[in-house]
């Protein structure tokens, strides 16, 4: 708030200058500006950061950022997402953001009617999604690095014990940074059909994670993610496992509540 006082020195005795002065001291006292109000000259520093608690809490979660990769695209990244709708800098009260993106940017979990039409029309959307499945233990494996698809072989070899529902796959998606590249790389790692139609047959997994946008290969797209959510399978796709052991953890996945929307961002962390 900004005030313009103008007092002609020569027709006001200082006496009676103070009163006024006194008062307007103390309207600013009472009535702080908004930014003012809460906000100390000495402000926090921004911390963004993905492990908490001394490591009790890792975020899985990739950050959605103008520059992060999006299918799409054609490698110039997601662009802008996020608009400041209201300014408290323009001179509104507060500040308020729009946001347009993908349902599949970034961290996100797919329902059944992504690939499956009769199953988008009978409603299973994200916000039909299990949450005693998005929530609980599971097992973080590495991939053989050697292998660049997970196949019935590979997902045989791993070994990955009866009663195990959640289990995140770490391939060499995550040793490759490509999640951090703008363009799409078609290469990634990702189930083959087999390999999914395996995982169905031979384990008890309700919730398969992966590094990459996509839970099924490049080749396999359709096949692999139909084979998947037939069995409403829920895949977890685009996770940040640069920071984490193989091992077991407390799995918590937690998508929004879109009614209609055939996937959603999620926030994913994993507590050891």
């Amino acid at each position: 708030m900004k005030i313009c006082m103008y007092v002609c020195m020569d027709s006001v005795s200082l006496p009676n200058l103070m009163a006024p002065l006194l008062l307007f001291l103390i309207f600013l006292q009472a009535y702080p500006s908004v930014s003012d109000r809460y906000i100390s000259s000495d402000q926090p520093k921004i911390n963004r950061c993905n492990v908490y608690g001394n490591g009790r809490i890792v975020d899985i979660t990739h950050r959605i950022t103008p520059e992060m990769i999006a299918w799409g695209t054609g490698g110039v990244g997601l662009g802008q997402f996020l608009w400041l709708k209201k300014s408290i800098k323009k001179g509104d009260n507060i500040n308020s953001s729009f946001m347009n993106l993908s349902v599949h940017t970034g961290t996100h979990v797919d329902a059944p009617g992504h690939f499956i039409g009769s199953y988008f029309d009978s409603g299973f959307d994200v916000d039909n999604l299990d949450l005693d499945v998005l929530n609980g233990p599971g097992l973080l494996v590495d991939v053989p690095r050697d292998k660049n698809k997970i196949t019935a072989e590979v997902m045989e070899s791993l070994n990955i014990p009866k009663g195990i529902k959640r289990v995140l796959f770490r391939t060499s998606n995550t040793d490759r940074g490509l999640m951090y590249k703008r363009k799409e790389d078609l290469s990634f790692v990702g189930f083959s059909a087999d390999g999914a139609k395996w995982l169905v047959e031979n384990t008890d997994i309700k919730l398969v994670g992966v590094d990459y946008l996509s839970v099924a290969a490049y080749d396999d797209l359709d096949s692999a993610h139909i084979e998947l959510l037939k069995t409403r399978i829920i895949p977890v796709e685009g996770l940040n496992l640069d920071e984490v052991e193989a091992g077991l953890y407390y799995v918590n996945c937690l998508p929004m509540r879109l009614v209609g929307a055939e996937g959603s961002p999620v926030r994913c962390v994993l507590l050891s």
